[in-house]
């Protein structure tokens, strides 16, 4: 059975992907963190969202969460990246290594990882971080 943490993920995740607007989106992400403290991909998402948002110290914090949570998602990896680039932090390098890692070994990966940063260049023209990101990637 769903739960409904769950459910709300899988039903703000849709309206997301059918083009609402981050800022529309990201209360349910904060809902879904608070339910469900413990799920990567929720702290993911509210990373990449709180991103978008201009908001990066947040996305730092619910980046390394993520990364906690599962150290092998790449798109974590991506959005702690760009979190620490957006605050001017360190350690960048090392989590971008992890990511060609992950792409090398499983290189599926990559086109979710490419529309994710496609995504993420749609909705925020001229991202800094996240063109650099792209090049490094070789995106």
């Amino acid at each position: 059975m769903e739960s409904s943490a769950d459910n709300l993920f899988d039903q703000a995740m849709a309206r997301y992907q059918a083009g609402a607007a981050a800022s529309e989106v990201l209360p349910d992400f904060l809902q879904i963190t608070e339910a469900s403290p413990g799920q990567s991909a929720g702290w993911t998402c509210l990373s990449w969202l709180q991103l978008l948002c201009d908001q990066p110290e947040d996305a730092l914090r619910s980046a390394r969460l993520a990364v906690k949570f599962n150290a092998q998602d790449p798109q974590a990896r991506i959005n702690l990246s760009l979190a620490l680039l957006e605050t001017k932090s360190k350690g960048v390098r090392d989590h971008i290594q992890v990511v060609q890692q992950v792409i090398a070994f499983a290189p599926e990966a990559a086109g979710d990882l490419k529309t994710s940063i496609d995504d993420g260049l749609q909705r925020k023209p001229g991202w800094k971080a996240l063109e650099k990101v792209k090049a490094w990637l070789d995106f």
